[in-house]
């Protein structure tokens, strides 16, 4: 079962987020919060494997409740579930660690969906803002001049199609290399930036403006 607590100001859309998730198999709903200060209590003393964080909240907003969780439990991961979906909130979540980022339209199963793949280490993003990511970081062609930490311009190739959401196979076919090549790299690139999954290379890609 994969422990989760929801996070929102808003009592009705909170209490139908408890429900919904309820009804889900696998799920087990281990407390809500109003607040990020409520949820940062939550969190310390239910140990949640997934935080549902809304973005807008008086006092503590999502931002910096989500960047509190990830810095004092970092075994638990967040995903953002808000109205907004400007660039502004998507890369504030993003830098203070959500690794899953959702509207408010999203069905009960890409919810279920991001709530597993966060666990399982990886990031899921909405499919309209994952496109936006996508576009952003296709604009942006890498350069030998100017790439952190040591990366090669392969390497930071890999490192943006990863951040498209792409697997070893797309990669290696749209680089038109082997995906042993492809692993390669990426145990190479995972070395270079300090990061043991991919959605921790999603985030720094982002940091780094190599992907946004």
């Amino acid at each position: 079962m994969t422990r989760v607590v929801v996070v929102d100001d808003q009592t009705v859309v909170r209490e139908g987020l408890v429900l919904l998730l309820q009804l889900l198999p696998d799920i087990e709903v281990v407390g809500s919060a109003a607040s990020g200060e409520e949820a940062l209590r939550l969190v310390a003393t239910e140990k949640p494997d997934v935080v549902l964080m809304d973005l807008r909240m008086p006092k503590m907003d999502g931002v910096e409740a989500t960047k509190r969780v990830r810095a004092d439990h970092p075994g638990t991961q967040v995903v953002v579930l808000t109205t907004y979906s400007d660039d502004e909130s998507v890369f504030a979540a993003l830098r203070a660690g959500a690794r899953g980022y959702l509207t408010k339209d999203a069905r009960a199963g890409e919810i279920a969906e991001a709530i597993a793949a966060v666990r399982r280490g990886e990031a899921q993003f909405d499919p309209a803002i994952q496109r936006r990511l996508a576009e952003q970081v296709t604009s942006r062609p890498a350069s030998g001049d100017s790439l952190p930490d040591g990366l090669t311009p392969r390497e930071a190739d890999v490192l943006r199609l990863i951040a498209e959401g792409r697997s070893n196979a797309e990669i290696a076919g749209h680089l038109v290399i082997t995906e042993a090549t492809v692993k390669t790299h990426i145990n190479n690139l995972f070395a270079k930036i300090g990061v043991r999954d991919r959605a921790q290379a999603v985030t720094y890609a982002f940091r780094r403006g190599l992907a946004g």
